[in-house]
């Protein structure tokens, strides 16, 4: 958690053909007011990696007030995307992130981002992500990098990197998780219309989506409702049942639209409710363990502790000592 007295930097770094989509991500999650949701700010910055105006393949410029030099007061920098895997990135942006490194900077790679921090040496020896489409590419140029194919994003210590699109608002609602809690990222990702919470190791594309049939309404509204009912016993054959659906073509079709396990994503939405319970609340950890659907502290400091690599009750002093 940051402390409140600290106006977190972040720096996000554009260049020549941006897409604007890639430039937006940052932008729209570290912009947000987070004071009307109890938490500070962030500072948001965006310069240039290169002479502007900037173009995009949307067709217009985009004018850009800072340069390379705004990244030496950054707590965090976000390279969002490159324009293809081959092409060296600035060297002046190369010195500068490998810079923040040795400061101890946050920095994230984002989509083809990952080959910018990849180019800068910072990813040797350490695990990583990109989008899947680039992954055999990434992996020739750069054989060092440990390269994971089927997760959304991956945090190896001060540095992250995600798949493309979707998994990048995923990555930065992640790290907005890390700075003010489960609560806070909640609300920034309704505000947004997206899922407020995907493990970084779910997969990062569904191979066939769901069509959109009166089936899709069915599973929606099981998984809606199950979402609300986390402390009771919630086995798929009940709820292939609530859906009208055998427990095949629950399984089929869970699958397709979410792209992980039933057992996983209710895992994950557990963890989620018992972090916002316990950054939220001072109910005793069986209270807590009950609420989320573990049944036993037993439980709740397993699987807590596994994901999080902190036990709920560490979790909760770490919270509540910069609120």
């Amino acid at each position: 958690m940051l402390p409140d007295h600290h106006p977190h930097h972040v720096v996000v770094v554009a260049y020549q053909q941006i897409s604007p989509f890639h430039l937006a991500v940052p932008c729209t999650v570290f912009g947000e007011d987070l004071a009307r949701l109890g938490a500070p700010r962030y500072r948001l910055t965006v310069c240039a990696a290169e002479p502007g105006p900037l173009q995009t393949p949307a067709g217009f410029s985009l004018g850009i007030a800072h340069g390379l030099e705004a990244l030496a007061e950054a707590d965090t920098i976000v390279v969002p995307a490159w324009r293809d895997p081959a092409e060296p990135a600035p060297p002046a942006l190369l010195e500068a992130l490998r810079d923040a490194h040795a400061r101890g900077v946050r920095l994230v790679g984002l989509c083809l981002g990952a080959v910018v921090l990849a180019q800068a040496g910072l990813l040797d020896g350490r695990r990583a992500s990109t989008h899947w489409v680039f992954m055999d590419d990434v992996a020739a140029l750069h054989p060092r990098v440990q390269l994971q194919r089927d997760v959304l994003y991956v945090e190896d210590g001060t540095l992250l990197t995600s798949a493309g699109t979707a998994a990048a608002i995923d990555c930065c609602l992640h790290l907005v998780r890390q700075d003010h809690g489960a609560e806070v990222a909640s609300r920034v990702a309704r505000r947004m219309v997206v899922a407020p919470h995907r493990q970084g190791g779910q997969a990062q594309y569904i191979e066939q989506p769901l069509p959109v049939t009166c089936g899709d309404d069915r599973l929606a509204a099981v998984l809606e409702w199950a979402a609300f009912h986390l402390a009771e016993p919630l086995g798929i054959d009940a709820l292939a049942d609530r859906a009208r659906m055998s427990r095949r073509t629950f399984t089929r079709h869970f699958r397709a639209a979410t792209g992980t396990t039933f057992n996983q994503w209710l895992l994950e939405q557990r963890l989620a409710r018992a972090q916002r319970l316990l950054e939220t609340s001072d109910s005793a950890l069986d209270r807590v363990a009950q609420h989320a659907g573990f049944g036993s502290t037993v439980s709740l400091r397993s699987h807590f502790s596994r994901a999080f690599g902190v036990s709920p009750a560490a979790y909760r002093r770490t919270f509540h000592a910069v609120t």
